[in-house]
């Protein structure tokens, strides 16, 4: 858990990466310096055998690289989203296509992993690059290269942390996406209690990822039709319970809630998504979008951090039961969201 937070580091900086992108070069440049970065490390990583440091430092790099990417992609959505009232349904779409790849690397993942390592796994990622870069260079977008100044970022920045309802919605965000994380020793159970394989951990993910994609498409055709705000308040009981639920944790459950909370998870999931997306600010969409995710990100971090801390001091069962609890924090805030 700790390694995970490590590695997602660039996620919470994601501001000043929609600074950027919003103010040199543009958005497919930055798309396509990402790949030949991330293509660059992916080789690297598959020709040679790395001390764990290292191998570390690259895939912070990496990841780095897919933020840039996600914050193109997330300012054209809530642009046009913000436009034609259709910001819940642009990411239901975006979702799904995520969810498809996780298909693909649910099953041919698990498989790679088992036969293979993780060096081929690197590897056989160029092909996908190469398909990204492809379809970037069709994309059009309607302004010129242009460049930002510090002066302007400071303006900017001073814009989001003045904006006293972007600053509620990010308090919101933060107390509805943190929780103790309790995941990671799942996945040990899952492997050392269950005697589950590498290729049946990557099947069951492959289903939970069709549940998701279940979910999404339930949200897309839902989407301008919910009131967000009741909605956000019922997920959060719907959350403890869940939760909660993983104290009974046997084979069958974990089936079972892997599925049922995969299509949950994902219809949540693109609420508050769409929560954030509409709350952003006019004119710098791309950076207050970035400015909430980063927000949702420190979360997960913070999430994984306390949980890999408290466990070894509580046990799983005391941190599940703290996690649910810690679902409700958000509930203080809600109401002050005009």
């Amino acid at each position: 858990m700790l390694l995970g937070s490590i590695t997602v580091s660039a996620w919470i900086v994601k501001p000043l990466i929609g600074y950027c992108i919003d103010n040199f070069l543009n958005k497919k440049l930055w798309i396509f310096i990402a790949l030949v970065l991330n293509a660059a490390l992916a080789l690297f990583v598959g020709f040679r055998e790395l001390p764990l440091a290292i191998l570390v430092a690259i895939l912070v790099i990496t990841s780095a690289g897919s933020a840039f990417r996600d914050v193109a992609a997330d300012g054209i959505m809530c642009v046009e989203g913000k436009k034609y009232n259709a910001t819940g349904r642009i990411q239901s779409i975006q979702w799904i296509s995520i969810s498809v790849a996780l298909l693909i690397t649910g099953i041919a993942g698990g498989y790679i992993a088992e036969k293979w390592g993780y060096r081929m796994a690197f590897t056989l990622l160029m092909p996908a690059y190469i398909l990204t870069g492809f379809c970037a260079y069709f994309y059009r977008e309607d302004r010129s290269p242009s460049s930002g100044t510090g002066n302007r970022l400071w303006s900017e920045l001073k814009k989001l942390l003045g904006d006293k309802k972007l600053i509620m919605v990010g308090l919101f965000i933060f107390l509805y996406r943190y929780s103790p994380s309790f995941g990671t020793p799942l996945f040990f159970i899952q492997r050392d209690t269950f005697k589950w394989g590498k290729v049946w951990i990557g099947t069951l993910s492959t289903m939970g990822t069709l549940f998701s994609i279940a979910g999404a498409l339930l949200y897309y055709n839902l989407s301008q039709r919910i009131k967000i705000r009741k909605w956000l308040y019922f997920s959060v009981f719907l959350g403890a319970v869940t939760t909660l639920s993983y104290l009974y944790y046997t084979p069958l459950t974990a089936i079972i809630y892997d599925l049922i909370y995969g299509f949950l998870g994902m219809f949540i999931f693109l609420m508050v998504m769409d929560f954030m997306a509409r709350n952003t600010i006019a004119g710098l969409e791309a950076t207050s979008f970035a400015f909430l995710c980063s927000i949702s990100n420190l979360a997960l971090v913070a999430s994984n951090l306390s949980g890999a801390f408290l466990l070894d001091r509580i046990g799983l069962n005391w941190l599940i039961a703290l996690s649910a609890f810690t679902s409700f924090l958000c509930l203080l805030v809600i109401n002050k969201i005009e």
